[in-house]
């Protein structure tokens, strides 16, 4: 079965893409190119909605090479929402009309884009009720918050025991979420974050929120004097040495942007059979996850903290804004219809 792109989109589309390593925001360029077609088991979407998130800006920094990107130009982001278009060969659960959240493959990029080229494997519909900024905020900051969370051992069925655990620089993209769902998994929540967001923090359901300024906050310490069975740990700058006094026998740091000594504290922690383990996280991306997330937000019970939104035309600045650190939620870029 061919497929019929011609017939349902234009022949070009306006996107931003980069053609060396470095250069931050300076280096995206504005562009006119081919919308990209949908091959076997893909879909091609138009998109209303991305977000920027900093593995985004670490990739054109080189921080992935020689990895990512395959090849220059590169037009970067993965996290998209938006309608489907048409469908390449063997898809069969999703139709033209669609709308959906997804998250595009790694390799090639795509999301600050007019259209883009979606696996079917990672792209779910989207209730009419999650508005496209909201699902667009999910795929690799809220399905980081989850891995990480089952990775300590939280349940989202009931079943789970009452663990406590600690999240760090939780009014970031990936904290915010980690805050909720922990919470969904009845867990007690230690958070930190600054002063100005400890309100947001709290009213997200954490039960204790530090502020990281003050030497309470640095020390990492439950003011409760709970030990944590796990942290969900979202910024870099701490040690393990920091870490393991404060945890249970069996605690785990689960670290979501590990450098070279977290990865090698964390292996020989694995070879050692350590009972309190540094454990880096690599997202592994699924459709079940989506599916789980994108439902918990028709259902009120997760939603999406939306620091900023741009038009595709100032994308460059939702980059520098992600660039500088300082969002308190998601950085949202909506594509002009």
């Amino acid at each position: 079965m061919a497929t019929t792109t011609a017939a349902t989109a234009p022949a070009k589309m306006r996107a931003l893409q980069y053609d060396a390593y470095g250069e931050g925001a300076a280096g995206l360029k504005h562009v006119e190119v081919p919308v990209p077609s949908a091959k076997k088991n893909e879909v091609l979407l138009k998109l209303q909605a991305a977000t920027v998130n900093p593995v985004d800006w670490k990739i054109q920094k080189g921080d992935m090479r020689p990895l990512l990107p395959r090849r220059f130009p590169f037009i970067p982001v993965t996290d998209v929402a938006g309608v489907v278009v048409d469908v390449g060969p063997g898809v069969k659960d999703l139709a033209a009309g669609d709308q959906v959240v997804a998250m595009l493959n790694s390799l090639n990029g795509g999301g600050l884009a007019e259209y883009a080229v979606a696996p079917a494997n990672l792209t779910v519909k989207r209730p009419p009720t999650v508005s496209a900024a909201e699902g667009a905020g999910i795929p690799i900051a809220a399905g980081t918050a989850l891995q990480s969370l089952r990775s300590i051992g939280a349940k989202f069925d009931g079943t789970g025991k009452p663990l406590n655990v600690l999240i760090t620089a939780a009014s970031g993209g990936v904290g915010l979420y980690a805050v909720q769902l922990a919470k969904l998994a009845n867990l007690h929540v230690t958070a930190t974050c600054g002063a100005r967001n400890m309100d947001l923090v709290k009213s997200l359901g954490a039960d204790e929120v530090m502020n990281y300024r003050t030497p309470e906050g640095a020390s990492l310490q439950s003011p409760s004097g709970k030990k944590y069975d796990g942290v969900v740990h979202c910024t870099v700058g701490v040690s393990w040495s920091t870490f393991k006094p404060l945890m249970s026998s069996s605690g785990r740091v689960i670290d979501i942007t590990p450098n070279f000594s977290a990865i090698l504290t964390g292996g020989l922690h694995k070879v050692t059979f350590a009972k309190k383990r540094m454990v880096p996280l690599l997202l592994w991306p699924n459709k079940a996850d989506l599916e789980f997330l994108v439902g918990l937000l028709e259902k009120g019970k997760l939603k999406t903290v939306i620091d900023s939104r741009f038009p595709l035309s100032d994308a460059t600045k939702a980059w520098q804004s992600s660039i500088d650190g300082h969002a308190t939620g998601k950085i949202v870029v909506e594509m002009e219809s």
